[in-house]
């Protein structure tokens, strides 16, 4: 580096980037207005547009970038993906900078109040798809190097993937023939939230997830109901009772051999859940322990999918036999193996009426706990403190991102953090997806405080 980076401070940052925000903006508007959804039922020249359009903005900072791809498990080729790079000067870590330029699909264009790929500023929000989740992710990370222009001290390798909301079919592969490219001592995936508007968080957990298709049976043919009810079960009397096992009176996984802990360091507030998630002022929540364990720490088990008739189709009939999916969270120190085991186990045990049970397909993501004594941890939660001006915490997250996991299996090596744009007004997946602007400047000003503070600890 050509200068000491020791001298920057979080004011200094914010009052540059206050120079450049309305191009930065502009940036961001132009990306949103690209429709990358890397679904096959949409057109996959959108998520290439995108990939170019990003390529072209870290061209724009003088960077040596490509467009990549890797095949999927079918053998087809998955999305394209952006690296760009910059090399570590002598003794300096290199930092592995990942966000993702494909979006989830609009849904129904009457539930947005504005247009979802126009970004649309209302007050302190950016409105439009991908405006948070995670475009806004690609922003961060452009605009930290730009910030810091000659002054960076460390290597950075931008890996924007173009898939991350179809599953990221072919990211294992990816890291895997791009392992060289894409090797790093610190990953920055900027793909999650923060604690509320104005709180920052560096998130430290991560459920896990696995699915379990099974079907019960209990006659070899659907028969009259008329003749054989109520002495032959059907397969809906053995199902129903079965799925009433998962759970006990309170609504807690009933699942015995599923990791579980019921603390957490901060708490939600009942209204805001309640609130935020819609549920009735009648219904109780469900589960035990504090409200954040049971979104970031504990199981949950829920009934996906059912094969049934329809209510306007059904017959008097003894259905023969029923297919049922599960979705299941982990906590962390967990794994699918394990779960799928538990599950199988607990069908097995409280079957009735000595049914037949046969386990279909099932699939999984392990979950992650971050190591909150890696000095880089703290140095990325004080990153944030000063950045904000306000203390930050760390937080788990109810849902997963299975592809940690692989990136700690391809660079062990490596410290995680888990850091994002999204506060609960966000609505990320949903319609009116919103982007937060002063936390958006403020994961700006973050980012480059990490990667100023990563190079003096090595100087």
């Amino acid at each position: 580096m050509s200068e000491s980076t020791s001298a920057l401070t979080s004011a200094q940052l914010h009052a540059e980037l206050d120079q450049v925000f309305d191009e930065v903006l502009t940036q961001l508007t132009d990306l949103v207005a690209i429709p990358s959804v890397a679904w096959p039922s949409f057109n996959p020249s959108n998520v290439r547009s995108s990939a170019e359009a990003v390529a072209g903005l870290a061209r724009g900072l003088g960077l040596d970038v490509d467009i990549l791809h890797a095949s999927q498990p079918d053998g087809t080729d998955g999305y394209p993906a952006v690296v760009a790079s910059v090399p570590a000067p002598e003794g300096a870590p290199t930092v592995l900078l990942y966000a993702h330029h494909d979006v989830q699909p609009p849904g129904k264009p009457e539930a947005w109040n504005t247009e979802p790929f126009v970004a649309t500023r209302v007050g302190d929000r950016l409105y439009g798809r991908g405006a948070a989740d995670d475009k806004a992710g690609i922003m961060v990370h452009l605009t930290a190097l730009r910030l810091l222009a000659d002054r960076l001290g460390v290597g950075v390798t931008l890996f924007f993937e173009g898939e991350e909301e179809a599953g990221s079919p072919s990211f294992r592969n990816f890291l895997e023939t791009y392992q060289d490219r894409l090797s790093a001592d610190v990953i920055v995936v900027a793909d999650s939230g923060n604690w509320a508007a104005g709180v920052p968080a560096l998130t430290t957990s991560l459920r896990g997830m696995c699915a379990v298709e099974f079907e019960v049976t209990t006659l070899d043919h659907a028969v009259h109901s008329g003749m054989y009810g109520g002495i032959v079960p059907d397969a809906m009397l053995a199902m129903t009772r079965v799925l009433a096992t998962l759970h006990n009176d309170d609504g807690s996984v009933a699942v015995a051999g599923l990791k579980s802990e019921t603390h957490s360091e901060i708490d939600y507030d009942e209204a805001t859940i309640r609130t935020d998630s819609g549920v009735l002022e009648s219904t109780a929540l469900i589960g035990s322990g504090s409200l954040a364990s049971r979104l970031w720490t504990q199981p949950s088990v829920t009934v996906i999918g059912l094969d049934i008739p329809d209510v306007d189709v059904s017959s008097n009939t003894l259905q023969s036999s029923l297919r049922a999916k599960l979705s299941i969270r982990l906590a962390p120190g967990d794994t699918p193996e394990n779960a799928v085991r538990a599950v199988e186990a607990h069908l097995r045990e409280n079957l009735p009426f000595g049914a037949s049970l046969r386990i279909g397909d099932t699939e999984g993501g392990s979950p992650w706990q971050a190591d909150l004594a890696d000095p880089v941890v703290k140095t990325a939660r004080q990153a944030l403190t000063d950045a904000w001006g306000t203390e930050s915490v760390t937080m788990g997250i109810g849902g997963s991102i299975p592809f940690i996991a692989d990136l700690l299996d391809v660079f062990p090596q490596a410290s995680i953090l888990v850091t994002g744009v999204e506060d609960p007004d966000a609505r990320a997946h949903s319609a009116n997806e919103s982007l937060y602007l002063p936390d958006f400047k403020a994961a700006i000003v973050a980012e480059a405080l990490l990667l100023q503070r990563l190079a003096d600890d090595n100087s």
